[in-house]
């Protein structure tokens, strides 16, 4: 955990710079581009989808009917809005996490290697490619497993837990994998994923639950449809900071644990000393009781260094 904690307040202090903060703005300019066209092509269907599906079932449009006679108010008109923008949230968060991970994550782990971990060797584990594979698999993972989970959001407790579960899984995969791309070779980039997988997935979780402030004010685009597109666009910003924050934190907390493991490994692989004679030798003066070892091992002050038998003790040549 002091690790843990010790990566958490150095991302907090790194993501307060100017120099990323602006840089946050670069995914950003990418995402509003393809939100807008998303929307173009698939908001109209998608809202008549879902409002077809709730007027269409009975116990909703009798649960509406109950909430208009109690208050007065409909929420026929921003229902299927509200749930088409809940469902995006997952799509948004994973947009988000690879667009950090491809744009800013590289430039991430070199500035914190430079100001932090500047001996730390390079190995190129693995290059663009892989990493770009690597990131979509866990992609298309992650929304197979919302997916599949989605008939038990409508358990309370399970949809406030298993969502930044699935997240931090992602989050943990993808922004780990990147932070370990550029100076851990394969081997260590497999020992360490996988000797810190908990603390890892913790940080994942953890990443998961600050994308609930986004998804508020996501949420709330829907309701104020006058304000929709600077709600909206404020809240994939903040998605971009916050993940930005992530890749700042697992990259203090990786790059610092494959310097640990490098220093192990080199202690391990150091040759033993070899094993030194300090009985003295006929007419040396023996250790005095007590003594440390350096004044065991070396000669008293004053005295002359050993000579071979037969040498001159002029020190002329």
């Amino acid at each position: 955990m002091k690790l843990v904690f010790d990566a958490w307040w150095r991302a907090l202090v790194y993501s307060l710079m100017p120099r990323l903060v602006m840089m946050s703005l670069a995914p950003l300019l990418l995402a509003l581009p393809l939100g807008a066209l998303a929307g173009w092509l698939f908001w109209v269907p998608a809202t008549g989808l879902v409002d077809a599906g709730v007027n269409g079932w009975a116990p909703v449009g009798a649960a509406l009917d109950s909430i208009e006679g109690f208050t007065g108010l409909s929420l026929r008109p921003v229902l299927a809005p509200l749930l088409v923008l809940l469902l995006a949230v997952p799509l948004v968060v994973v947009l988000s996490v690879l667009l950090v991970a491809w744009m800013l994550t590289p430039t991430i782990v070199r500035l914190v290697a430079q100001r932090r971990f500047p001996q730390l060797q390079a190995r190129q584990g693995a290059g663009t490619l892989r990493s770009v594979a690597w990131s979509l698999g866990c992609a298309v993972a992650a929304l197979g497993a919302l997916v599949l989970s989605l008939p038990l959001w409508l358990l309370p407790p399970v949809a406030l837990l298993l969502p930044p579960v699935i997240w931090g899984w992602l989050t943990a995969r993808v922004m780990g994998f990147d932070a370990l791309a550029e100076h851990a070779d394969a081997q260590e980039r497999k020992t360490l994923l996988r000797e810190h997988r908990w603390p890892l997935l913790a940080i994942g979780v953890a990443c998961g639950w600050l994308g609930a402030a986004p998804a508020l004010i996501w949420a709330a685009g829907a309701l104020t449809v006058a304000l929709a597109p600077l709600f909206l666009g404020l809240s994939l910003w903040l998605y971009m900071l916050v993940f930005v924050f992530c890749s700042l934190w697992f990259t203090h907390y990786l790059l610092a644990a494959l310097q640990a493991l490098r220093e192990r490994q080199a202690a391990d692989s150091a040759p033993r000393g070899e094993i030194i004679d300090i009985t003295p030798a006929a007419g040396a003066t023996a250790p005095v009781p007590g003594a440390s070892w350096l004044e065991r091992v070396l000669p008293p002050m004053g005295s002359a260094e050993p000579r071979p038998p037969g040498a001159s003790s002029d020190p002329r040549p």
